[in-house]
């Protein structure tokens, strides 16, 4: 049978470089997908770039479902089409998928389903956002309540760089429409990790752990990105801390979100911050796999990916677990020059691995020009390899990501750092 997978990412090379080693899965449309999903056996690209067009194109290919990649056509209401037309899709429907799309909603919905987050004020102008900066003071976390591409927070050390923010996001209007409100959040300190579960509406698979690295220079220093690398699994996610987390967080959101009428279906990616006892807030939900964690997670996943979500569309997850390799796969991001605030676009790739059992470098901002792979946006490839620790998973992927070379590549050195520092303890 065949499948579609929307989206032109790193995340979705992985899922449908995932979904197409189903031996029950013929081919793999991927739209409109990027350079490596066009070279990718069992892949194909199809141009197709909106709601409409995906859905005559899953209606003419017969695909047996869908997945949704990316944040943004779950926004617009992708799910609610294909199920109007009759069509399987996976994924939440746009009211469920404000738990991403829409801060201020997240927040209230957590407060209200008693899901520990961090305290917070909502602002959309911009002097009552800065006597809330004054009362609180810094460190504080200014976030952008709409969908802006993993780059809308702005974690301020000073006073004066949130208040930068606030009138960056309110005033200069430098993230458009998604900072015409605010979210102001406390500081939390600790260990971020990365949950991410497969959701029917009531019962939830949770996938491997991993944890991400937000910045863009090595030792977390730079501006924040959507991401520059990520491992799996997150060792500060320990069995006590996982069933807390499935307790505390999941099982609470797809009940509460069933409660208010709008249940939940698809992935659902709780990110999170541990603290040295444990406990655990939420930073935030995302309604969609994570980029690049997907990445070291679909390396790991010895199941079917395909079963997976026929259980998740038919509501039976309850009846199935998920099996893993063993073995520690970690991802590191090759970016453009100028990423994350002026990406160069056109530049040549050279040294390209052919795919092998323990690394594959998955595509997001490329594509094809003739028969030269160039780069097409600010986060180009992710090198992600598997080895029987962390130091040989990380050797693994450097070994391959310095093979690779594009006019201004760059990317962190150090990708693991905090999980290598706690083992040497």
């Amino acid at each position: 049978m065949k499948l579609l997978v929307i989206g032109s990412g790193g995340r979705e090379h992985a899922l449908a470089w995932k979904l197409a080693r189903s031996p029950r899965i013929s081919r793999v449309l991927v739209a409109p997908g990027n350079a490596g999903t066009a070279r990718e056996d069992g892949l194909v690209n199809a141009p197709a770039a909106s709601i409409p067009e995906w859905l005559e194109l899953a209606r003419r290919e017969a695909a047996a479902f869908t997945v949704v990649g990316p944040e943004a056509p779950l926004a617009d209401g992708v799910v609610d089409a294909f199920q109007a037309a009759g069509l399987k899709i996976f994924g939440p429907t746009q009211a469920a998928a404000r738990l991403e799309s829409s801060k201020q909603f997240a927040k209230s919905f957590m407060q209200r389903h008693g899901i520990p987050t961090a305290d917070h004020g909502s602002f959309s102008a911009a002097a009552p956002a800065h006597e809330y900066v004054e009362r609180h003071g810094a460190p504080i976390v200014i976030k952008a309540d709409g969908l802006a591409a993993g780059k809308g927070v702005v974690v301020a050390m000073s006073a004066g760089e949130a208040h930068a923010a606030v009138d960056g996001m309110l005033v200069e209007k430098s993230m458009g429409a998604a900072g015409q409100r605010v979210v102001i959040e406390q500081y939390l300190d600790g260990e971020e990790a990365s949950f991410i579960v497969l959701a029917d509406g009531r019962h939830a698979l949770a996938l491997a752990t991993t944890q991400d690295h937000k910045r863009l220079l090595d030792g977390d220093r730079g501006p924040n990105t959507g991401g520059m690398g990520a491992y799996s699994p997150a060792p500060v996610v320990t069995p006590a801390v996982h069933a807390r987390v499935m307790r505390e967080v999941i099982q609470p959101a797809l009940a509460g979100m069933e409660q208010d009428g709008t249940p939940y279906s698809g992935f659902l990616y709780a990110g999170l911050m541990i603290s040295r006892d444990g406990k655990i807030k939420v930073l935030e939900f995302n309604c969609r796999m994570g980029d690049p964690e997907t990445q070291p997670i679909l390396m790991r996943l010895k199941s079917d990916l395909v079963g997976l979500i026929e259980h998740a569309l038919a509501g039976t997850l309850d009846r199935v677990e998920a099996e893993w390799d063993r073995r520690i796969a970690l991802g590191v991001v090759l970016a453009a020059h100028g990423y994350p605030d002026a990406p160069r676009k056109g530049d040549a790739i050279h040294g390209l691995p052919a795919p092998e059992e323990d690394c594959h470098v998955f595509h997001a901002g490329t594509a094809l020009n003739g028969r030269d792979v160039v780069v097409n946006g600010g986060r180009v490839l992710t090198v992600t390899a598997l080895g029987g620790n962390l130091n040989a998973a990380q050797r693994r992927a450097y070994e391959v990501a310095e093979r690779i070379r594009f006019e201004g590549m760059q990317f962190r050195r150090d990708i693991g750092h905090r999980a290598l520092a706690a083992s040497r303890k």
